[in-house]
């Protein structure tokens, strides 16, 4: 097992690819705690597929896709932050209405494009395996930025994750910090979707959040854990694309779930020991029902 995988290693496309993992999955460990414990599940997933429409308009103009996806998703995400609190129109209302509107204005520039028409199947669906430097250099960038903002701001993102009007209190910049974490999570969303594609990578920001919710209530420990499971589900995602055949994001996805399974098997199984346990201890006598 160990010599075909050291094997792999010479390949430029599998390092590449390997790398993007690791990076993916630090910036979505962390990023997707804050999501979680926000409950920003369906924003994200909003402004995942607002961001085609940067990806057409990247594709028309000639840009790079995921430079211009992450600027328009970035706009995006502020606005629906933005006229939320400031626009009397309900926040599932915005969201619904940036979806609708990306994901119409990619398609609309795709077509207008001139010459062949680019294979999306990459970004729908993820394409771990043809990760690119220029990729892998913004994934390295997004993962020193989130990580260096988490650890200088923890205390104070840890307060507005769980009470806002704590923190306003204390007189932290709950705003500020709200757009610059919105944002940061607009980046991190568009990033990754080289590894699991816009239909699916709001499970890789959701998936080894909950699976390490399972172990641990703390935040910082939940973000820990989250790196882990991530990159032991893209890692062993990357491995069924390889030798398979399939599209990366569907087997990295995949791979997540059956951890989520086998996880909560365990937790049932644990649990299910400790009320047992418990009941002979109080009783001195075997539990026979």
């Amino acid at each position: 097992m160990i010599e075909p995988f050291l094997d792999l290693l010479q390949y430029r496309f599998f390092t590449n690819a390997l790398l993007a993992s690791v990076f993916t999955s630090i910036s979505c460990g962390i990023i997707g705690t804050y999501i979680v414990s926000r409950r920003l599940v369906f924003i994200s997933g909003g402004i995942t597929h607002a961001s085609f429409g940067g990806i057409g308009i990247g594709y028309f103009f000639g840009f790079n896709p995921l430079a211009s996806a992450t600027l328009f998703a970035v706009i995006s995400a502020l606005g629906i932050e933005f006229l939320s609190k400031k626009a009397d129109v309900r926040e599932d209302s915005l969201i619904g209405i940036f979806w609708s509107f990306g994901m119409a204005l990619g398609i609309i520039f795709i077509f207008m494009a001139p010459g062949y028409a680019p294979n999306l199947m990459g970004y729908l669906f993820g394409s771990l395996l043809t990760v690119s430097h220029a990729d892998i250099g913004m994934m390295a960038v997004l993962t020193i930025v989130v990580s260096g903002f988490f650890i200088i701001f923890y205390k104070v993102i840890l307060f507005i994750s769980f009470d806002q009007e704590y923190a306003k209190t204390h007189k932290a910049p709950v705003q500020l910090i709200n757009y610059l974490l919105i944002s940061l999570v607009a980046a991190t969303i568009v990033i990754s979707i080289r590894v699991a594609g816009i239909i699916l990578v709001i499970s890789l920001l959701t998936i080894p959040q909950t699976i390490a919710n399972m172990f641990t209530r703390k935040f910082g420990n939940i973000m820990v854990f989250s790196v882990l499971f991530a990159f032991l589900g893209t890692f062993a995602g990357l491995m069924v694309s390889y030798y398979y055949n399939i599209p990366s994001g569907a087997s990295i996805i995949m791979s997540l779930v059956f951890a989520f399974v086998i996880a909560k098997l365990l937790s049932i199984l644990v649990t299910s020991l400790r009320v047992r346990t418990a009941y002979l201890n109080e009783t001195g006598r075997p539990n026979n029902k």
